[in-house]
């Protein structure tokens, strides 16, 4: 899994979490493994000085090596699975219980815009958390230490909008306190997404500081009162801006003094010439102005953050890591591919067309001798019609009317049909509404679980969303039920 290769960083890093790319990646365990977040439990330290080869200096990827105040390690499970492991300074934490409670809380969390805490230890002097592995490094190498090219524009966008999804998220969890919110906390998926790094939500140490950065970007209460309120990650997140809009790290007041003086194009990265339009790039910068406002209450919460930048983001529909111009891993595919397999995996539409064509009902056993059996009414004659003509629009490649067609039939029939989620699911393909496509494919599943067409035509819709990890692990579910009735068939 590639990635922009970086410079050795001279900033300052508090923690250092970021999982450089010049380190050799490992897949990502089982796919079965990696389908959803495991739970938080506690570690044996035995499994987790295994997993990281004893503590090696070679398993770090802190970007300051050992000389970080709390090193973070690259580790392995036994299942397979890669962890970020961060072992925290001794002494840091002398109460294991409390550390304990702390990472549990935080642990309970789970979403898809954080790397999210799976795990924790607390034997002897050893004070460690486990959380998901990230391999595309951090926002801090991707801005100030780039190589092949800078970050664009738009990745920029939607760097600011999941980092203000995470926050929005923690603070509906009632998790409103980040500790020193940087460009270091923000780290990069296998499929290039930014994700808000989980260890922020726990102090270094018990009584320790929150913020471990240069002074002159900590919140001005901070530096009056030592105390961190929830406000002062607003004022965090306001730094971020200014890291994401001149690729700089630009003391606050600082930029806020071009700001005051109109000369708010000033602060923007030169590199992203082109990229913007003034005015997008202006309300960036006011948003960041209101988030470093000096007195806490005039700032804004994170709902205001989220409306605010969600109307900058042009490109949804273009994959993080293609905007970031990260090479994905190549895709192994599972050895034993029907043709309809292949066809989801090459995202040929025209010869998934044609199979489905030539398929018919025939996979659903007795489906359409269902109706047959019935009591003719005019009921099952106009359902019966409404098939056909949907079965013939979807022949005859009018996908428009084909979708039509199945909707009705969908809504008519008593027991649904996979087929007719397969072939609908197609039709919005075809018409470019992938995200109605996979919900087609999902249905499709759950009327027949085992059925592999279901599986490949989801392969085929998270593919169009850019999703290839997931469209990888379905392809392989396609494949395993395609191998379970070959068995079945000749056994």
């Amino acid at each position: 899994m590639g990635c922009c290769h970086s410079k050795t960083t001279n900033v300052q890093s508090p923690d250092d979490e970021s999982l450089p790319a010049d380190k050799p990646d490992l897949p990502n365990g089982d796919a079965a493994e990696q389908d959803q977040v495991p739970p938080f439990k506690e570690y044996g330290l035995a499994e987790l000085r295994a997993a990281t080869k004893g503590f090696s200096p070679e398993m770090i990827v802190s970007e300051s090596g050992e000389k970080a105040p709390n090193v973070v390690y690259r580790g392995k499970l036994d299942g397979g699975r890669l962890v970020a492991v961060k072992r925290f300074s001794k002494q840091s934490w002398p109460d294991a219980q409390q550390f304990v409670t702390e990472a549990a809380g935080v642990g309970k969390l789970r979403h898809m815009r954080l790397v999210n805490l799976i795990g924790c230890c607390a034997e002897g002097d050893e004070r460690l958390l486990v959380a998901e592995f990230m391999p595309n490094d951090t926002l801090s190498k991707h801005l100030f230490h780039w190589d092949k090219h800078p970050l664009p524009w738009q990745m920029r966008v939607r760097v600011a909008y999941y980092i203000a999804q995470a926050l929005d998220h923690c603070n509906t969890e009632n998790r409103r306190i980040y500790h020193d919110l940087n460009a270091y906390r923000v780290l990069f998926d296998e499929d290039g997404d930014p994700r808000l790094s989980s260890f922020g939500l726990i102090k270094n140490s018990r009584d320790g500081k929150s913020y471990s950065t240069n002074l002159a970007y900590t919140p001005p209460e901070f530096m009056r009162t030592g105390m961190v309120i929830p406000e002062s990650v607003i004022y965090s997140y306001g730094t971020i801006l200014l890291d994401l809009l001149s690729g700089k790290h630009i003391p606050p007041s600082h930029a806020l003094d071009l700001i005051r003086g109109k000369n708010m194009l000033l602060i923007m990265d030169s590199s992203l010439e082109g990229q913007y339009a003034n005015e997008d790039a202006t309300k960036l910068v006011e948003l960041a102005s209101k988030c470093l406002q000096f007195e806490a209450r005039d700032r804004p919460n994170s709902k205001f953050l989220l409306s605010s930048v969600e109307p900058l983001q042009t490109q949804k529909e273009v994959p993080s890591h293609v905007l970031m111009g990260i090479t994905k891993a190549p895709q192994v595919l599972p050895t034993m591919l029907s043709p309809l397999g292949k066809a989801c995996a090459k995202m040929d539409l025209t010869a998934v067309h044609d199979i489905l064509l030539k398929t018919g009902y025939k996979d659903e056993e007795g489906a359409e001798n269902e109706l047959s059996f019935q009591e003719w009414t005019q009921q099952v004659q106009e359902m019966l019609n409404t098939k056909k003509f949907g079965d013939i629009a979807f022949r005859d490649k009018d996908f428009k009317s084909a979708i039509e067609y199945y909707s009705k039939l969908v809504a008519m029939m008593s027991v649904p049909s996979a087929t007719v989620f397969a072939r609908r699911g197609l039709s919005y393909l075809m018409s470019g509404q992938p995200e109605l496509a996979l919900r087609d494919a999902m249905q499709a599943q759950v009327c027949m679980p085992e059925w592999p067409t279901a599986f490949y035509l989801q392969a085929l819709a998270l593919s169009k969303l850019g999703m290839e990890t997931d469209a990888q692990d379905m392809l392989n579910d396609g494949a395993a039920y395609e191998a379970k009735r070959q068995n079945g068939w000749h056994g």
